[in-house]
């Protein structure tokens, strides 16, 4: 009886996410940036990606690239004028995690950013985004606002499209044969994607970066997350039956009520949302993601992506498997060619690895990453950060990154960048 109970109960749970989802859908309360600037928010999280890198007196070209199946994706080019020597040759790709953009690695400031340090070590720094963010919002010939088509993706299309297309564009502009790659959280696990898919991409890479990947992460503590994706995954049918393609985007209801709220900080309610209220997702770590950045980080996060992006690590959780996106028995005879979709081969990640994390990461943990790392046949180093409290969030927000983090980044970087 307590089990029906239970089921009735998330039942009813999902049911009423539903209908606020699709209601909250239906409403606009963005305010333009004059209004924001009157109420007092901060400069910075009103500021894209190039003005926000131009206010703190760094170089950015916004570079358009467009995918083989016709998403238009912005990218960035950055160099500092902090670097007084050559630029080193190899390129250096940084690509940011779910429901993120460029953006997460700007918004602590140039003295934790890591699009503001890398380039400032005199590495010639390229930031991408993947389809369905705010700056991966455009197509050849799709609307993302009266296509549904143009949301039909999860992880597989952004690895075996997105990354091959940024490759390309780069390793073109630069005239390099081989680049540097730093993937945060999504951005690692999709680089395991495309290994196993495009295998001549992963040998056009250098070095790998993982920054707290997510490719495995069947042990994720974080109840929060699996609730959300659990029921995104369940409900998908009746949301995308009202139209509703597009998850967690910025200009949502959610978006512009954090970021509201986060501008008023040093009282109890903003200080409970936007301090502790990351331990809802992750861990808590006191002091670490000083108050600027919490109140320009929530003008760019969320920042959006796909109801299949959010089904596909809803059924990884299920299954425990870094696998394919599931389509059903039948359409996974359809498309695959068996009932079960088949699992990606991390094996095929040949090129030197080095993973950081931390022990107090609720998203990855520990356990997850070294199941990755068992798997890796060239794992160059498995870095653990030494503070006990140090956080998924932590390893981009962190007003410490710049010396917990940036060192061992800037390590490697060093020993495989061309001078």
């Amino acid at each position: 009886m307590a089990l029906k109970a239970k089921i009735r109960l998330n039942l009813s749970l999902l049911t009423w996410m539903v209908v606020v989802i699709a209601y909250l859908r239906t409403l606009n309360i963005t305010w333009d940036k004059e209004t924001k600037l009157s109420l007092g928010y901060h400069i910075d999280a009103l500021l894209n990606f190039t003005e926000l890198t131009s206010k703190y007196d760094y170089q950015t070209e916004e570079h358009d690239v467009v995918t083989e199946d016709g998403y238009i994706l912005s990218i960035f080019h950055v160099r500092s004028k902090k670097c007084k020597e050559t630029i080193k040759k190899t390129p250096v790709l940084l690509l940011h995690g779910f429901i993120e953009s460029a953006d997460i690695f700007v918004d602590a400031g140039p003295k934790s950013g890591l699009a503001y340090l890398i380039p400032d070590a005199c590495f010639d720094l390229w930031v991408g985004n993947q389809r369905g963010n705010y700056y991966g919002r455009r197509h050849t010939h799709l609307d993302p606002d009266k296509d549904s088509k143009f949301w039909q993706f999860s992880a597989e299309e952004m690895s075996y499209y997105d990354l091959p297309a940024m490759y390309d564009y780069i390793l073109d502009i630069t005239g390099s044969d081989k680049l540097n790659y730093i993937g945060y959280s999504q951005g690692g696990g999709n680089f395991f994607i495309m290994c196993s898919e495009r295998p001549e991409y992963c040998n056009k890479t250098n070095l790998m970066i993982a920054l707290a990947p997510a490719a495995i992460v069947t042990n994720t503590e974080s109840t929060a997350l699996k609730l959300i994706l659990q029921g995104v995954s369940i409900t998908r049918p009746v949301l995308e039956y009202f139209g509703i393609h597009e998850l967690f985007y910025k200009g949502s209801v959610l978006q512009e009520l954090l970021e509201f709220l986060c501008q008023y900080t040093n009282t109890f309610v903003t200080d409970v949302l936007c301090g502790t209220g990351g331990a809802f997702f992750d861990n808590y770590h006191p002091g670490s993601i000083s108050y600027e950045t919490q109140k320009t980080l929530y003008g760019h996060f969320p920042a959006g992506s796909s109801l299949h992006t959010f089904a596909r690590y809803a059924q990884i959780d299920r299954s425990g498997k870094f696998q394919k996106y599931d389509y059903g028995d039948e359409g996974n005879l359809v498309k695959y060619g068996s009932r079960e979709p088949p699992e990606y081969n991390i094996s095929a990640v040949t090129v030197p690895v080095v993973t950081i994390y931390g022990r107090n990461d609720k998203l990855t943990v520990v356990k997850d990453i070294k199941s990755v790392e068992e798997r890796l046949p060239n794992l160059l180093d498995s870095v653990t950060v030494v503070d006990p409290l140090w956080t998924h969030l932590d390893i981009v927000y962190s007003q410490y990154s710049g010396s917990v983090i940036f060192p061992t980044v800037k390590k490697y970087l060093d020993k495989y960048s061309a001078p």
